[in-house]
């Protein structure tokens, strides 16, 4: 969900010093200060105690942990997290999280999503999550399960 609030669109760079879950990451900005929690904008990975989501963690952690990014932040979450577009060595780092299997496209409203090609080359391969013929999306998953933490009481 994304707050009502209009946020002025930022951009930084800087240091991965913690990754969540195949869409969350935390980046310590080049001019100092605490690292910023962020949610890769446009794409949707698995939760993390739901089949894929370690999967999906570990795929992000080795791409970015302790690499140098380009954040471009355009607006918070309700939770305060940055939804952000992500630049790794000039490349976007969502369109490589779909394109691996590992993330779908953000679906909203019918709109397929900023990486839906990604996505249907991801599913046509049959790449990470995609092995699977019908993955269940996040968004359904929390709709029967809860939260992650909910899951494992």
């Amino acid at each position: 969900m994304v707050s009502n609030e209009a946020q002025a669109k930022s951009t930084f760079a800087g240091n991965v010093t913690f990754v969540s879950d195949g869409d969350t990451l935390w980046v310590r900005p080049d001019a100092g200060g605490r690292p910023r929690k962020l949610r890769i904008d446009g794409i949707d990975a698995p939760e993390i105690c739901q089949t894929g989501g370690e999967a999906a963690r570990e795929v992000l952690k080795r791409r970015v942990l302790h690499q140098h990014v380009e954040v471009t932040v355009w607006r918070h979450d309700v939770y305060g997290r940055g939804l952000a577009r992500i630049g790794l060595d000039g490349n976007d780092l969502g369109a490589q999280m779909v394109r691996a299997g590992q993330a779908w496209s953000y679906r909203w409203r019918g709109n397929p999503g900023p990486y839906a090609v990604e996505e249907a080359r991801a599913r046509a391969a049959g790449l990470g999550l995609f092995v699977a013929s019908q993955p269940e999306l996040p968004r359904d998953f929390r709709q029967r399960h809860g939260p992650c933490d909910a899951v494992s009481r």
